[in-house]
């Protein structure tokens, strides 16, 4: 049974998956995580789909973790080869975070069909880990990427895309300020492909995905892991893996001195940031 998550086929050879928990602004739960890792596993599996579109309801695409609500595996285990997820310390939330962030978002960016994020609205902090594991991203006017996180006392966000995203210096500005980029800006950094009016969003990323759908299978399947493994010789699997452990180290050094797993100004300093 889905409950934050649509899964609809818009025309031949699209797939296209909802975020649908727009009263949240499409934060993240476990439970929405597993569910978007079930609808692309069910896109992967289909081979009338030729191309699949992650899109959002609601004003914003994601508002990130919803920090509310404790991250955990699901009964029904795990997608990774991993385990520990109970184990005392920060072993067992390191593993856990292992597998429901950086493990699937790895597991999304090499699904071997190519797949478009469709952004609209704000994408806060986690919301980055659902559009960089997309192979394109279509963005409205309106969009504003951001990672404010330092702010908690870590590194940035679990999947740490950000240098191969926009460049060291900016992902270096993005970081250390929490500001957001713009939607034309993401553009000309190359994190994003197009930028289109909001009210042509959905109409211009089905386009750009019927027009991919038109090409061979076989051919997309071996151009996007062509890019892949040039992005993995660049270092970029190593790095998201060891910026990882260095946010768990930060998660550490948050219990010991706060007891919990951010610095508790944070939030503080985030809203007040957004004031100026």
């Amino acid at each position: 049974m889905q409950t934050f998550i649509r899964e609809e086929s818009p025309a031949p050879g699209v797939a296209r998956i909802v975020l649908d928990r727009a009263d949240k602004r499409n934060a993240q739960n476990s439970a929405l995580l597993y569910e978007l890792d079930d609808a692309f596993s069910r896109a992967a599996a289909d081979d009338a789909v030729k191309a699949i579109i992650l899109a959002a309801e609601g004003p914003d695409f994601s508002a990130g973790h919803d920090l509310s609500e404790p991250i955990v595996v699901p009964d029904d285990g795990p997608r990774g080869c991993c385990g520990g997820f109970g184990l005392p310390g920060i072993e067992g939330w390191w593993q856990t975070e292992r597998e429901v962030f950086v493990g699937l978002c790895e597991r999304w960016r090499n699904i071997p069909k190519p797949t478009i994020a469709q952004v609209q609205g704000r994408v806060i902090a986690g919301g980055l880990m659902l559009v960089w594991p997309c192979d394109l991203v279509v963005a409205a006017d309106d969009a504003l990427f951001s990672d404010p996180v330092v702010a908690f006392g870590v590194n940035g966000v679990e999947y740490f895309r950000h240098p191969f995203e926009v460049g060291a210096r900016r992902a270096k500005e993005m970081l250390f300020t929490g500001d957001d980029i713009t939607a034309d800006e993401a553009r000309a950094l190359g994190m994003v492909n197009r930028v289109v009016p909001r009210a042509d969003l959905e109409a211009a990323t089905l386009e750009l995905a019927v027009r991919i759908s038109r090409r061979s299978s076989m051919g997309l399947r071996l151009a996007k892991e062509s890019v892949n493994r040039a992005e993995d010789r660049m270092g970029v699997t190593d790095v998201v893996h060891a910026a990882h452990s260095l946010h768990v180290l930060g998660h550490s050094h948050n219990l010991n001195t706060h007891g919990i797993l951010v610095d508790p100004e944070g939030a503080r300093v985030i809203r007040e940031s957004k004031k100026k």
